[in-house]
């Protein structure tokens, strides 16, 4: 029996590699000054119809529970977010800085990049509504993906104010609550023919040439937060991983001001990262008894491991981590079955001091126990036998050994471990 589509098995260097993009986010989120928070996998379907006005309703999966209720395995963290910050915001010094790693689930079509169940990395800073606040989550969101060694040259954080196109159409006397529209206009102009666009623009009385003029514009003259954002990452000396791109608009309704969304710069991947300012969306899920300007972005791990699977630079460190977590740092060769109870001493005690340690549970050659070592990937072997209370500390890449007291052998394994991060 297969797994359903859209959905994946993850067999033990599966979950290894996961574990070391996970690791990496909370590391960079928390450098950052972020804290880990969750919430429920299920919630009421109408949280989520009062979020998005419906866009996502499609999308869920959802089902009457036994409790007659309507409920939805979530599908973003967002509108659990906001449902949380309004019903304990006075006990929180702002801003809030929270981060969330999560599984989520979406009933749509599975292709390359995306599927029914995925995990994202959540970040959100809720209750600064400065340009400043705009560009530290910008710079969390390089800083994440230099955290996987990625640089410059692969990827790119293409950002965007809203308000310079809210700007732009007032300019031109068209009404404020013809602005989705236009934008989901805006949102396609990479993917539809030049010329539906153009019919398309003369429904608001505009042409290309207009449009293309406000396109090809600086930061500085867009309006909005570009001018004072384009700034502050250039102070941060993070300016070449930022293109102002005024056709990124992000396709959901309730964002507000600054939106960005993070490419590989072959563009051979979906989205590797996305999101924005929604200043106005705790006040709609409180009812206006919340009102806090907030901002955020997702990190989803499918598209992620895509591209660093496929640079050489960045599959290799993400094989050697994946190996280390998943292998012991120690495999103790039992010589003798005679001092079996003493190994099992000493392997308790290497597990009590934080040790990842291996051994056969079974009697076994010796030399069957070293190659089961170098399989399972062990730095050290350490040998045990008719010496004890002496023991053979053997490092497996080198073949060198030495002989010490197992008294001796904590200290000596640090020592060991502090010189290899030194190198």
């Amino acid at each position: 029996m297969q797994t359903l589509p859209g959905f994946r098995d993850f067999y033990p260097a599966d979950c290894a590699a996961r574990r070391c993009v996970f690791d990496t986010w909370r590391e960079v989120a928390r450098r950052y000054g972020f804290v880990e928070m969750d919430g429920p996998t299920l919630e009421p379907v109408e949280l989520y119809k009062k979020k998005s006005g419906g866009e996502l309703v499609g999308q869920l999966f959802d089902f009457v529970d036994k409790g007659e209720r309507h409920v939805a395995l979530r599908p973003e963290m967002t509108p659990t977010l906001a449902r949380m910050v309004a019903a304990k915001e006075r006990e929180f010094k702002k801003p809030l800085k929270w981060f969330s790693i999560a599984n989520y689930f979406r009933y749509e079509k599975q292709q390359k990049g995306r599927l029914r169940e995925f995990t994202q990395l959540n970040c959100d800073l809720i209750g600064e509504a400065s340009p400043a606040a705009d560009a530290e989550m910008i710079a969390l969101a390089i800083d994440l993906m230099r955290g996987f060694g990625l640089g410059a040259e692969d990827f790119v954080v293409r950002v965007n104010d809203r308000n310079a196109w809210m700007q732009f159409l007032a300019a031109r006397n068209i009404a404020a609550e013809r602005a989705p529209d236009f934008l989901q206009i805006i949102d396609k102009l990479e993917r539809e023919e030049p010329g539906v666009t153009t019919k398309k623009l003369a429904d608001y009385n505009l042409t290309r040439v207009e449009l293309d003029d406000f396109l090809a514009r600086p930061p500085a003259e867009l309006g909005g937060a570009l001018g004072p954002l384009a700034a502050d990452l250039e102070a941060r000396g993070l300016r070449e991983f930022v293109e102002f791109d005024p056709k990124i608009v992000r396709g959901l309704a309730y964002y507000t001001g600054v939106v960005f969304e993070i490419f590989d710069r072959p563009r051979k991947f979906r989205a590797l990262a996305g999101g924005g300012r929604y200043d106005n969306l705790i006040a709609t899920l409180s009812d206006n008894a919340v009102d806090l300007p907030a901002l955020g972005f997702a990190v989803g791990d499918v598209v992620l491991l895509e591209l660093l699977r496929a640079l050489p630079h960045t599959a290799a460190k993400l094989a050697a981590a994946t190996r280390a977590a998943g292998s012991p740092e120690l495999y103790v060769v039992i010589a003798d079955e005679t001092f079996r109870p003493q190994a099992l001493g000493l392997i308790r005690a290497l597990r009590d001091a934080g040790r990842r340690v291996d051994f056969s549970l079974t009697a076994a050659k010796v030399g069957k126990q070293f190659q089961t070592a170098e399989t399972l990937g062990a730095t050290h072997a350490v040998v045990l036998g008719a010496e004890w209370p002496q023991v053979k500390l053997k490092t497996l890449a080198t073949r060198a050994e030495e002989t010490l007291s197992h008294i001796e052998l904590p200290a000596r394994l640090s020592r060991s471990n502090a010189a290899a991060r030194a190198t």
